[in-house]
């Protein structure tokens, strides 16, 4: 009796993995059409610049106002803005391109109960996705630079993502802004003290991948001087 339910036991555990790795080989195909669906959408938009922030920040709030001014300046400067298309420093981001008559593009991610498409986005330039790490690949890929506004983990996440990318050269350099001294200041000072100079966990060149900034007009003519000095082009 033992050796029968042994057996039907390692029948059902032998289906259950079946299933998990016939799915797993599966959701590869999901992968490559949101790939291949972002690639074709965004290799045409342009030369933009990706703004990140919280997306609990409210209208009235004084980062929201300054997304919107930074977002406004750089479609004067020729620039279209990418965001993750979701409320709070995104929607204000994509509401300052909007309002500056500039290409707005949203790359949202399918979250329940969470996240909604901000009204501000072009509506050819709204892509929706289920896996994070293929949203980051088109920030990644399709941004001539970062403006990073104050937010949570997963503002942090894509910062962070950004700067491991290019101390490992795996992208070219391109300018990391991080608005708000006040907010970002802690941060690099423990960055500074504890990851450089106790640990040695970074060299100092590292640091030199991003500034910190206050007015929407430092962190525009950060971008905008970065290409004229350097004389680089779009990197797609």
């Amino acid at each position: 009796m033992e050796k029968s339910a042994d057996l039907i036991k390692d029948a059902f555990e032998q289906k259950t993995w079946n299933e998990i790795h016939t799915t797993d080989s599966w959701r590869v195909f999901k992968i490559i059409s949101e790939l291949v669906e972002g690639f074709e959408k965004l290799a045409r938009i342009g030369p933009c610049v990706s703004v990140f922030g919280s997306a609990r920040t409210r209208s009235d709030n004084k980062y929201y106002i300054l997304a919107e001014d930074i977002s406004f300046k750089l479609t004067q400067k020729g620039y279209g803005v990418i965001t993750g298309g979701g409320p709070g420093i995104m929607e204000a981001a994509n509401k300052g391109a909007a309002r500056g008559k500039g290409k707005s593009v949203g790359i949202n991610i399918d979250l329940p109960f969470e996240q909604h498409a901000n009204p501000y986005i072009d509506s050819d330039k709204l892509i929706t996705f289920d896996h994070f790490f293929v949203r980051k690949v088109m920030f990644m890929k399709y941004a001539q630079g970062f403006i990073v506004l104050p937010g949570g983990f997963g503002t942090f996440d894509e910062l962070f993502e950004a700067i491991t990318l290019i101390q490992t050269r795996k992208i070219g350099k391109f300018p990391i802004v991080l608005v708000g001294k006040k907010y970002w200041s802690g941060l690099m000072e423990w960055i500074k003290t504890e990851m450089l100079e106790e640990e040695h966990n970074i060299s100092p060149e590292n640091l030199d991948v991003f500034i910190l900034v206050d007015t929407a007009d430092e962190a525009v003519d950060y971008i905008v001087k970065f290409y004229s000095r350097y004389l680089l082009s779009p990197n797609f």
